[in-house]
């Protein structure tokens, strides 16, 4: 009977959900977000008009934004599905930013792409978003912070190369950047371009389309790297725990069964240059106008969430744009760059955007110390995130349950989580290759026919007959043979009599339900274990790589963004700049020069340290306070002088402090309350704090040489 009652209420869950992808197919805009908005621009009203909108995030009753706080704007993936990820549930990275009093605003799209729409329209469209965001918010202290999810992550990513000034920091959350990246044994997404001959399938699939690829074919593709979870164990979990589960189910399945459309150039664009050429991170990709996408032109802070159970984005596709970009930390401070990155252990690709422990943990603590961020010394850091006990020293100053720590790394620490050696590269490189020559064949031999058989209405027939439409559609009410289920879950609901736990018969279906999930789950590893020895194998055939044009007795080529001239003069005039800067500035340089140098052994910042700088900084007058654009150039300017020349640096200090004994006091008062703040300094750091206490203390003041 509870088997009977349990299939039953799961079929009207299949009925609900196809009623509702019937309802969410018919709106114009078919987004899941949990929370009231106002449209502010409309991207088909630009001179390049996408399908893309910005909108403005209407705070609910009770929640107050501050307006000094700079605007948090979330950018949703266009990668197959619906709109609205980012703000589907209260707990969410919108509702985090709401709550934390910033102004929000959302990036999303519609549905049906524009006619001769491109990704860098696309790019350059969230651009006059963000400026706009900017534009409405004069008094706040930072640029708008941006948080681009998975797809939408190179997207923005793009746009602030092309526009280097406006961004504040902007967080990648499942972003791939690197799409040869990863180990092997894992992340066979990455082998699949080989395996299928190259991007031609892409032109293929947006011919049969008349010009339109179908969103639905990259949901499919997410849903086969987990076959367990795809044909099993998730409408199981729904059947075994139907008097609880359907809710939660019928939220993901909305947004998840409202797959969208690409133009076939799109599609096109997105795996000749990133799924198969890779050539973003190796600043090969160049905008209409002839200027190259050079990622080391942003400047905004980076940071990279991502984590080791996403099988979509793995780690190494997340931060392997880093290595090659940089060789090197002293590379990447040169640049004047900063990148934290974030290591969740478990959390899958989608939980990283929809999770709600995540929203409330480590999307609440960036957006939290986003500020302190934005203020950190160019390098690479690693956030740490703990629960802070009674026993965290200075308790107060933690914002939430959770002490947020950055720790700096090194590249060695990037490379650590597995990297391809030349002969893995040389085999993407010949995928490379051989994509170009089928797409060649491809275009030349088949492309005109297809194009004058396929008409709109058979692509739309088959769009319609998609396998990840119909099993949402074939359950719907439209369908005659679901009339009688409705009235039985009624029945079913009013006298539902669910068994005991320790039924022997419930034990003997979970056990036979186990069996399932490991079956597939083998075959799966089993599928993904040939899918990489036929790679490995093909494109590792001296003979395969010959014919394409490699030679076989060579590595792989340096893919790495090649020397810049116009780059590298830049950095020699600031490095000549900086020369006559070392004894230039006041009470405030000489401050941050001093905190700088007694933290900077340590390697490590966390938000105590800065919300004691931050209350400093409050206690001051508004108009005696420096802005946060020239305390944050000041703090850059310092760290650099400490970098060029740490102890010309430091002997320059008496030259800068020349206020009275009450002022001077009162700063040395600031740098001891700011570097005790994390608890107390090791022993290199109270030598460095003696050192500035011989120079600061009121009174006769000493050289430094002899302090």
């Amino acid at each position: 009977m509870d088997a009977w009652q349990r299939g039953i209420l799961f079929l009207d869950t299949l009925r609900e959900r196809g009623d509702t992808y019937r309802e969410q197919a018919a709106k114009e805009v078919p987004h899941v977000l949990n929370f009231p908005a106002e449209l502010v621009k409309d991207g088909r009203d630009l001179d390049r008009p996408v399908n893309y909108a910005l909108v403005r995030i209407v705070p609910s009753e009770g929640v107050v934004t501050d307006p000094a706080k700079p605007p948090v704007v979330v950018v949703d993936p266009r990668a197959g599905h619906g709109p609205g990820i980012g703000g589907m549930k209260p707990e969410s990275e919108i509702g985090v930013a709401l709550g934390a009093g910033h102004p929000v605003y959302f990036i999303g799209f519609l549905p049906k792409p524009m006619d001769g729409q491109t990704i860098e329209d696309v790019c350059r469209a969230e651009a006059v978003f963000i400026e706009e965001v900017a534009a409405r918010h004069p008094e706040a202290e930072g640029k708008p912070i941006v948080i681009a999810n998975c797809q939408a992550g190179w997207q923005i990513m793009m746009a602030a190369a092309m526009r280097p000034d406006l961004m504040g920091p902007i967080m990648l959350a499942g972003a791939p950047l690197s799409y040869w990246a990863g180990v092997r044994g894992k992340n066979p997404m990455r082998y699949l371009g080989g395996v299928l001959g190259g991007a031609w399938l892409a032109a293929l699939s947006g011919d049969l389309g008349a010009g339109i690829f179908d969103g639905a074919n990259l949901v499919a593709n997410f849903e086969q790297l987990n076959p367990a979870n795809t044909y099993w164990t998730k409408p199981y979990n729904v059947y075994a725990k139907i008097d609880t589960e359907p809710e939660r189910f019928l939220e993901f399945e909305t947004w998840w069964g409202s797959p969208v459309l690409l133009n076939a150039g799109e599609m096109q664009w997105i795996v000749d240059n990133l799924f198969v050429g890779n050539k973003l991170s190796a600043g090969e990709i160049r905008a209409s106008d002839g200027a190259r996408i050079d990622l080391r032109a942003i400047k905004s802070p980076i940071v990279v969430f991502c984590s080791w159970g996403d099988d979509i984005t793995p780690p190494q596709q997340a931060l392997g744009w880093i290595l090659d970009l940089y060789d090197d930390v002293d590379d990447l401070v040169a640049a004047g760059q900063t990148i934290v990155y974030s290591l969740h252990q478990s959390i899958g690709h989608l939980g990283i955007f929809v999770s709600g422990k995540i929203a409330a943990k480590e999307h609440r603590e960036f957006v939290s110390c986003m500020e302190m961020i934005d203020l950190l010394p160019p390098g690479l850091y690693e956030a740490v995130i703990t629960e802070a006990g009674e026993d965290t020293e200075n308790r107060e100053l933690v914002d939430g349950k959770y002490l947020f720590r950055l720790e700096a790394r090194t590249l060695d620490d990037i490379r650590a989580f597995g990297v391809n050696d030349a002969g893995d590269d040389k085999r993407f490189e010949a995928v490379e290759r051989l994509s170009e020559v089928n797409l060649g064949l491809y275009r030349t031999l088949a492309q005109p026919w297809l194009r004058a058989c396929v008409t709109e209405p058979m692509a739309e027939a088959m769009r319609a007959m998609h396998p990840n439409r119909l099993r949402f559609g074939a359950f719907s009410s439209e369908n005659p043979f679901m009339a009688p289920v409705k009235p039985l879950a009624d029945m079913v609901r009013a006298c539902r009599a669910p068994v005991r736990d320790d039924n022997p018969l419930l034990a003997m279906e979970k056990a036979a339900s186990d069996w399932i999930t490991a079956g597939l789950r083998i075959w799966g590893e089993a599928r993904d274990s040939q899918t990489e020895a036929i790679f490995l194998n093909t494109y590792g055939s001296p003979l395969v790589q010959a014919a394409l044009g490699l030679n076989p007795g060579a590595g792989g080529t340096d893919r790495r963004i090649g020397r810049d001239l116009v780059r590298e003069a830049a950095a020699a005039e600031r490095r000549s700049n900086l020369e006559g800067r070392f004894d230039q500035g006041g009470l405030e340089e000489a401050a941050l020069r001093a905190l700088i140098y007694v933290r900077l052994p340590g390697g490590a910042f966390d938000e105590r340290g800065y919300r004691m700088l931050k209350s400093i900084r409050e206690s001051r007058k508004a108009n005696e306070r420096l802005s946060l654009s020239r305390f944050k150039a000041m703090l850059r300017e310092q760290f650099q002088l400490l970098s060029l020349d740490e102890e010309r640096a430091i002997e320059a200090l008496p030259k800068l402090v020349k206020a009275g004994a009450r002022e001077a006091g009162a700063a040395l008062d600031a740098v001891r309350r700011v570097v005790t703040a994390a608890g107390q300094l090791d022993l290199e750091g109270k030598r460095r704090l003696k050192r500035i206490e011989a120079l600061l203390e009121p009174g006769p003041r000493r050289s430094l040489a002899h302090g």
